[in-house]
């Protein structure tokens, strides 16, 4: 089974993505953006699902509760680039994938 990535992202990162050879769909707002994710969600070979952080964030609690429960495609948040210091949000991102995935915390060292 082959499955698509797909994005959805502000204008600004959207033509980025789109330059970079992938394919995204604009979003001006969380609303129109929650609208394009219901949209896309139903596409049977659509197997991740890339939403900007923003938009992603302003979503209401039990929708992304929702769209992180799903099986496919994966919803998987983008922060925008930050030009400041790196911090340990990588770790901890990957950190809550696993804990969601197996149910409990991993302690990595």
């Amino acid at each position: 089974m082959s499955c698509r990535v797909r994005a959805i992202a502000t204008p600004a990162l959207a033509a980025g993505l789109r330059l970079a050879g992938l394919p995204a769909d604009d979003a001006e707002d969380p609303v129109a953006a929650a609208e394009r994710v219901a949209a896309l969600v139903e596409e049977p070979d659509l197997g991740i699902l890339l939403v900007e952080q923003c938009l992603f964030d302003a979503f209401p609690p039990v929708y992304r509760r929702e769209l992180e429960n799903r099986a496919l495609p994966i919803v998987v948040p983008v922060p925008r680039a930050t030009w400041g210091t790196v911090t340990d949000r990588a770790e901890s991102y990957i950190l809550d994938l696993l804990r969601r995935a197996i149910g409990y915390r991993v302690r990595l060292q």
